[in-house]
């Protein structure tokens, strides 16, 4: 089988949680060799995080930690002591990526900032990711997902028009972060084979929300205004772009378009229709598509989806879809400790010569790589 494209990149990991367990999760599922580096004594947070399956090993025991660190491998130092301290620079010798999210500074008073990096490896990459960047006003402050939405303005147009703002129910600004610090590594790995130099990255997860909302922001700064009409059109605040109740459940249209709207118009055998597409939330018109969508079931409409091309689509749950179209992006992992192979995601892109590398290996155990990667007898995990 030809080598996945990241084959031959060595990644430190020095992330918790999230944001860089996501990016260095697209790393090694492009075939990157990711190693997280974890403190004592027990290392990232999220392998405590519930819910929790029966397993011989509890650094292990964690759905969330399996589904974000499978295909990657653990060490354990103290890099506030020598020796861990030593340990780390000896791996960064033999690396190409280091990915953390600490605070900004911190890594300085590590002893291991990105000028300490480079004196020991000049081709090194940090990648260094945040809440507000490492400079400016706002670099220390502590935040999450929802003050980085709502610093950035996002949240002041989600949820119904004159309603307050809706949270959700997934991390966007930590996972736009994730991603977007994957994609910079991968340009300044390619940008390496032509300088042979490394370089830091800042990724900020405030600023790089607003790429989520890139044709709104596009709109704003335009028009000089907060693009009012963009929150009725995204949110539910127009007929064409709505989830409406059914007889057992929610279907979603999202017929913008004219060709979409009026083919369903005429797929319902409402010609009458065809003008209020754009009918704010609460109208006449409103009333009768709500009507339209109220007399059927999910298992009709899911038959009209398929026979009509006007964006529409039923209100699945998550369990659902991943046992539907979605499946094949569900692999099953063998996990040692576990009572059976443990299904996690693969990443959802395809390549015609090489294929991503998910299922490689199960998530790591807690310093369970240590003696095949740290040479110092000094440095062993402590749980």
């Amino acid at each position: 089988m030809t080598a996945p494209p990241l084959d031959g990149v060595r990644v430190l990991d020095l992330t918790r949680l999230l944001p860089g367990g996501l990016c260095t999760l697209v790393l090694a599922d492009l075939g990157a060799d990711v190693v997280k580096v974890e403190a004592p004594p027990g290392g990232d947070y999220a392998r405590t995080r519930e819910p929790l399956r029966p397993s011989t090993d509890p650094t292990t025991a964690s759905m969330t930690f399996v589904g974000l660190n499978r295909d990657k491998r653990s060490v354990v130092l103290d890099l506030k002591s020598a020796a861990g301290h030593a340990a780390f620079l000896d791996l960064v010798a033999d690396a190409d990526v280091v990915v953390e999210s600490f605070r900004p500074g911190v890594l300085d008073r590590l002893g291991i900032g990105y000028p300490a990096l480079r004196e020991v490896r000049r081709e090194i990459v940090l990648c260094s990711i945040s809440g507000w960047g490492q400079t400016g006003p706002d670099a220390h402050r502590a935040g999450h997902d929802i003050n980085y939405l709502a610093s950035m303005g996002l949240l002041s147009f989600t949820g119904a028009v004159e309603e307050e703002p809706a949270l959700a129910p997934m991390q966007v600004a930590d996972s736009t972060g994730g991603l977007l610090a994957a994609v910079s590594v991968l340009a300044a790995l390619r940008e390496r084979d032509r300088s042979g130099e490394g370089q830091w990255i800042d990724v900020p997860m405030a600023q790089g929300s607003l790429l989520m909302a890139a044709m709104t922001v596009a709109t704003t700064l335009g028009t000089g205004s907060a693009a009012p009409h963009e929150r009725g059109l995204w949110s539910g605040g127009v007929v064409c772009y709505q989830v409406y109740r059914c007889i057992d459940g929610w279907v979603s249209i999202g017929a913008l378009e004219e060709k979409f709207w009026h083919a369903w118009c005429a797929a319902v055998g409402r010609p009458d229709l065809r003008d209020g597409r754009y009918e704010p939330t609460g109208s006449p018109t409103h009333a009768q598509v709500a009507a339209v969508f109220a007399a059927r079931s999910k298992v009709q409409w899911r038959a009209f989806a398929a026979a009509h091309d006007c964006c529409v689509a039923v209100v699945d749950g998550l369990a659902e879809a991943l046992a539907g179209p979605a499946a094949p992006l569900v692999r099953e992992l063998a996990q040692p400790g576990a009572a059976g192979p443990v299904p996690v995601l693969g990443l959802p892109v395809s390549f015609s010569r090489t294929p991503p590398a998910t299922g490689s290996r199960p998530a790591p155990r807690l310093g369970g790589d240590q003696a095949d990667l740290v040479r110092s007898p000094q440095e062993v995990p402590r749980a």
